[in-house]
């Protein structure tokens, strides 16, 4: 791994690091001290996208105490990764994730923050190994298992139109797309696409081929769980936040309707996870 000075990519004061990861070069950015969270963001996306889109502002977890990796995930961004779609399915990602949270943390408990592909990423991550978070924040739980098959027809289908027309059309359709009421503040949705065209048909394939653990599996989770979800988009539907409350005991579900409710997700986030024990104690580390 090696260090510098971060680019544009983070809100808040940072360095940039890369990290060897199963084969691929991994780009992250570690912010803050205490108790090590990390942030994985959802498909195509990248920390850059999600910045300039005004979507997300994780700089309350790092206010409260908590040093925070948010990573670019493999073939998105500044990451590296093959033309493989078995690649980017979320069990290999949540390896993916496992493996730098070994370099990150060693054997050390971690929190995990997920949105959309990240949350489908921490959920395989969690089920694999059992101990390995200690809190987890699931945003935006996309669709999943019933109503899974429509979404991967279209990723599949999204695939196909990469290759033949290029990824700028797939981007046009993605941004005439009617934007639910509650992104209707920021300024600008959905995030610009940050996959290279010779990536992108595979990273679509993959999700098309992802789904999340089994509910068995799930059920099985006992660390607690805060769940954010937001309203009025299919990609994104609240049956799935619903499920997921259902099935983890220790879950507890938030639903923002408006624009306003969505700013706050940064700051509930902070709350919910706290400085950790070792801030408490005096005892975080970098």
């Amino acid at each position: 791994m090696t260090g510098s000075t971060a680019g544009p990519s983070a809100p808040f004061d940072a360095t940039e690091s890369r990290a060897q990861i199963r084969g691929a070069e991994l780009a992250y950015t570690d912010a803050g001290r205490g108790p090590l969270a990390v942030y994985a963001h959802g498909v195509t996306q990248s920390r850059a996208s999600e910045t300039a889109s005004g979507l997300f502002d994780w700089a309350p977890v790092v206010a409260a105490g908590r040093r925070l990796v948010a990573y670019d995930a493999r073939g998105h961004g500044q990451s590296t990764g093959d033309p493989v779609p078995a690649q980017y399915t979320w069990p290999q990602l949540a390896e993916d994730l496992l493996a730098l949270l070994d370099q990150l943390a060693g054997a050390s408990p971690v929190a995990g923050i997920g949105s959309s592909m990240g949350t489908g990423t921490l959920l395989h991550a969690a089920v694999a190994a059992p101990g390995r978070f200690d809190r987890l924040v699931l945003t935006a739980p996309p669709t999943a298992w019933a109503s899974r098959a429509a979404q991967a027809d279209l990723y599949r289908r999204g695939a196909d139109l990469v290759e033949t027309r290029g990824p700028r059309l797939f981007a046009e359709l993605a941004a005439s797309a009617p934007v639910p009421a509650v992104f209707a503040d920021l300024p600008s949705f959905p995030p610009a696409p940050d996959v290279s065209e010779k990536l992108f048909p595979s990273v679509l394939r993959g999700a098309a081929d992802s789904d999340l653990p089994a509910e068995a599996a799930l059920a099985t989770i006992d660390v607690p769980v805060l769940i954010l979800a937001w309203a009025g988009d299919p990609g994104h539907p609240l049956s799935t936040a619903e499920r997921l409350a259902a099935l983890i005991d220790s879950a507890r579900l938030q639903v923002a309707e408006t624009g306003a409710q969505l700013a706050r997700w940064g700051a509930l986030t902070a709350d919910f996870l706290g400085p950790g024990e070792a801030a408490r104690t005096g005892a975080g580390g970098g």
